[in-house]
């Protein structure tokens, strides 16, 4: 490749809270990259004559296969690590017939490469289960938008079902197969059975969907919020949870909430705004809908000029995913790139917290004491900022997706490895 970038970053793992130990940098790998367009080969990520803008993009990547849906280019596309477009679900009213894949293939043909039309309208966040399944967000047309008037939510998606293949199976809405659409889809997982999770966002809170493999509803969970749970002695202000994540090997929800605490003007005991107070992932069982553990994320600390002094600022990481295990990715941009935060609980299986709160409670759990961290640094060039799409596989691997002005670049770190190496 014509762009190789290493990480040349450090790593270090925090034992116990205070021993420290370097481990080796890790190498960024460039495996392909494809170009800006509306052939098969091609993503149609914006246009180029500019009459549109930047479009949604969905990336996952599965025992070494990048899964891509194209919200511009109506189109879903699967490619091995080498760049070889394997097969593709196109809308065949907004794209050119592929001229490299097998069309119109009959059930018992034998083809290494093909693809299948679906009226595709604007395919957004994707998923990928062990039967290589395929799971994509997206939009209804305007005439069959809903309206939910407790929540006060738009409802205007469903969750496709394609088989291995990418031949349709079903459309999933809230009740299951079928079911009526969902309000603003902001996480697509796929979980143990080959489980799907459907993590939505409304003005009144969250909601989380959780269905069998065959796409019966196992249980929904709802978060408001004004029920954002909260550590006793932590100071009350502005709570906002960052993101909700299902875990990829058992079923709980990794819940991220950000603590901010006022601030007052000495002489007038006005308040006058607020600061980062700190993070906390709540770990929830969905079979009960307890709180069983939860990790305070430390702050990403940097040295800064302000009114001509140098201060230390405080930043809040945001929540990547979590992996087999137990293990959880946080990020913050900087100049280089990324900031990566790996946590996890040490000798986590062993045994969780004595006791658990409520869903809407906190009083019975409290944070994990012994935490190990993982810091380092992922070099991303200021060429490939326009878009930053990010999927981290459940085995521990970081992939991404970097687009420049003519191109989208696919690239991974190979950070199970220092899951591994780590004891993680």
């Amino acid at each position: 490749m014509k762009f190789p970038v290493v990480l040349s970053g450090f790593l270090i793992l925090l034992a116990g809270g205070c021993s420290r130990g370097e481990i080796d940098s890790i190498a960024r790998e460039d495996l392909f990259s494809l170009e800006i367009g509306r052939m098969e080969d091609q993503l149609a990520l914006y246009s180029l004559e500019g009459d549109k803008g930047l479009s949604r993009v969905g990336l996952t990547m599965r025992e070494g296969l990048f899964y891509i849906s194209d919200a511009n280019g109506d189109k879903i596309v699967r490619y091995n690590s080498y760049g070889d477009l394997l097969f593709m679900i196109y809308n065949d009213e907004s794209n050119p017939a592929p001229l490299s894949l097998k069309t119109g293939i009959d059930e018992n043909a034998t083809v290494t490469r093909w693809a299948f039309t679906y009226p595709l309208r604007e395919p957004g966040r994707i998923a990928v289960d062990s039967r290589k399944h395929i799971y994509v967000e997206d939009r209804l047309p305007e005439d069959r938008y809903g309206y939910d008037a407790e929540s006060k939510a738009l409802l205007d998606s469903v969750v496709l079902h394609f088989d291995q293949d990418g031949r349709f199976v079903e459309y999933l809405g809230q009740g299951g197969i079928g079911g009526g659409p969902f309000s603003r889809i902001t996480g697509l997982y796929t979980s143990v059975r080959d489980e799907l999770v459907v993590v939505c966002r409304e003005a009144t809170g969250w909601t989380v969907h959780w269905y069998t493999a065959s796409g019966e509803i196992l249980s929904v969970l709802r978060l408001k919020n004004d029920a954002v749970p909260v550590l006793p002695d932590w100071p009350l202000g502005f709570v906002s949870v960052d993101s909700i994540i299902a875990a990829p090997d058992s079923r709980e929800l990794y819940i991220k909430v950000d603590y901010y605490r006022n601030i007052y003007d000495d002489s007038t005991n006005t308040r006058i705004g607020t600061e980062p107070y700190g993070s906390l992932v709540w770990v929830m069982d969905v079979e009960n809908g307890a709180y069983v553990e939860i990790l305070e994320v430390p702050f990403l600390e940097q040295a800064l000029v302000l009114n001509d002094r140098r201060e230390t600022v405080r930043m809040l990481y945001t929540m990547m995913g979590v992996v087999r295990g137990g293990g959880v990715f946080f990020s913050f941009p900087v100049e280089e790139g990324y900031s990566l935060l790996i946590l996890r609980r040490e000798n986590r299986g062993e045994g969780s917290p004595a006791g658990a709160g409520g869903a809407g409670g906190s009083q019975a759990v409290t944070p994990s004491a012994s935490l190990e961290q993982r810091r380092g640094l992922i070099r991303v060039e200021k060429e490939e900022l326009y878009l930053n799409n990010f999927n981290l596989s459940g085995d521990g691997i970081l992939s991404a997706l970097l687009v420049s002005d003519f191109e989208a670049r696919l690239v991974w770190w190979r950070t199970d490895k220092i899951l591994s190496e780590g004891g993680a």
